[in-house]
């Protein structure tokens, strides 16, 4: 019965469908990806609070967090922007800017990649059950590091969500997930999407400046 499938299996659908929705806010850059986010993790929050999945609880921590900060950031360009127009008319504003990454901050982030990855794994090797932790390891901390550069909006961070997006469609594919593998590869291909799509919307001054 498709009743008895859904009352199973509601949070997976709730999460493809908000992913999905997501991803195309993030692709067009409309700022209600992050009221959407924070809805989306405080959902998670009290879903795994109440089954007892802490360590699943406390990354959606991270997400609203940062999804609160992200929408703070992107309201705060817009205003800043406004204010630092020139021939701008009145009230006329203008979204935070896409911008490419610094060397300096993608050492940065770098370090901090590599700092997760190793808490991560120690973590999930010695305290779960996890039956990859090196590859749960390495998509969570890549997640995280890529979710504050969209928050940043930072060009390459599509980039790495090509890597997350290939790396959890194999390894949902090894653990014989047919169906997220598939809902990986949807999010594959925005990720691509995206890249072209925020190319276009970045100056020409800043296509190819690091």
């Amino acid at each position: 019965m498709i009743s008895d499938w859904l009352a199973n299996n509601y949070i997976e659908l709730f999460g493809a469908v908000t992913g999905i929705i997501y991803v195309i806010f993030e692709i067009r850059q409309f700022i209600w990806l992050w009221p959407l986010g924070i809805l989306t993790s405080a959902i998670y929050i009290w879903v795994f609070f109440s089954t007892k999945f802490y360590a699943d609880m406390s990354l959606q921590v991270y997400y609203l967090v940062i999804s609160v900060m992200g929408w703070y950031w992107w309201v705060r360009g817009t205003r800043g922007a406004e204010r630092g127009a020139k021939g701008r008319a009145e009230g006329e504003t203008e979204g935070l800017r896409v911008t490419r990454l610094k060397k300096k901050t993608g050492l940065i982030l770098l370090a901090c990649f590599g700092i997760l990855y190793l808490i991560l794994w120690y973590v999930l090797s010695h305290f779960t059950d996890s039956p990859v932790p090196e590859w749960d390891s390495f998509i969570t901390s890549l997640s995280i590091i890529a979710t504050w550069m969209l928050a940043r909006k930072i060009f390459e961070h599509w980039y790495l969500w090509v890597i997350v997006n290939s790396v959890s469609a194999f390894v949902f594919y090894i653990k014989g997930l047919y169906p997220t593998v598939g809902l990986y590869f949807i999010y594959l291909v925005m990720s691509f999407v995206g890249l072209r799509e925020w190319m276009k919307s970045m100056e020409p001054s800043a296509v190819g400046k690091q």
